[in-house]
């Protein structure tokens, strides 16, 4: 779920893109190449040409306008643009105010609760259409050959059955794995990273807990687990709310508590 927006969403923005040329700034002098410092040094007296920028005034103004407006996208259809930018202006050249800092305030306040009250009643129809979705699929992809589904609900199947040992409850595993969601998304891979994952599965979620322990050194699985062996509602933004989760599983070794890894 994503952050809330607060009553400062303005001067945050402002804030970002201030933020943003600070980082600049800040970068090690020594990084740069000669024909870049040259570059650098052109733009910085003003005399660099961007195509409707001409002046360095000009270029500082339209980037702080980029970093704010990429800032409030997300409540773009709240807001009208022309009024952001009358009140700027009167801010800025310290005319009378059509509010007062209590009134602003106020009116600030009411805002973030209304998007708090939207986010959550989107949260909510998300949860319950991942959810649906969800049980609809686990319902067919369990009649399919070569899948199996537990007590849980937890289904899966072999693509390569392992000969080692097999980990219990209180082990660790050295795994290789990639996470889906039912749309094929990518959402972690430990292939991505290109080296292996070391877990404890007391700390993973209860699907990976049952799943790991079905499974023997050298073996690979694929699992679908369903929002409540998962994250449920809980689940991260790039998950989202009551989805069920794919996994690709190839179990490397077992790691013995207190074993070094």
């Amino acid at each position: 779920m994503k952050p809330v927006v607060r009553a400062t969403a303005i001067a945050v923005a402002t804030m970002m893109a201030l933020g943003a040329c600070d980082k600049i700034a800040e970068k090690p002098a020594e990084a740069a190449k000669p024909a870049e410092a040259a570059k650098d040094a052109a733009a910085s007296d003003g005399k660099s040409t961007y195509p409707g920028l001409p002046t360095e005034k000009e270029q500082i103004s339209y980037t702080i306008g980029m970093a704010m407006g990429k800032q409030l996208t997300e409540i773009k259809d709240e807001v009208n643009l022309d009024t952001v930018v009358k009140a700027m202006r009167s801010q800025m050249a310290a005319e009378k105010l059509l509010l007062t800092e209590e009134q602003a305030k106020t009116i600030f306040e009411g805002f973030g609760q209304k998007m708090q009250a939207k986010q959550i009643a989107k949260m909510m129809a998300d949860a319950k259409n991942n959810l649906d979705n969800g049980n609809k699929f686990l319902a067919g992809n369990g009649k399919k050959d070569g899948i199996t589904t537990t007590a849980s609900g937890l289904q899966y199947q072999v693509l390569t059955a392992g000969t080692g040992a097999k980990p219990g409850a209180k082990d660790g595993v050295k795994v290789h794995y990639k996470g889906t969601l039912l749309d094929g998304k990518t959402f972690d891979s430990s292939y991505d990273r290109g080296e292996p994952a070391v877990m404890p599965l007391e700390g993973v979620i209860p699907g990976w807990q049952e799943g790991l322990q079905l499974m023997a050194v050298g073996g690979k699985y694929k699992f679908w687990i369903p929002a409540t062996l998962a994250y449920g509602e809980q689940a991260p933004p790039m998950i989202g709310p009551n989805q069920v989760l794919v996994f690709e599983v190839e179990l490397l070794d077992i790691i013995k508590p207190g074993a070094k890894k």
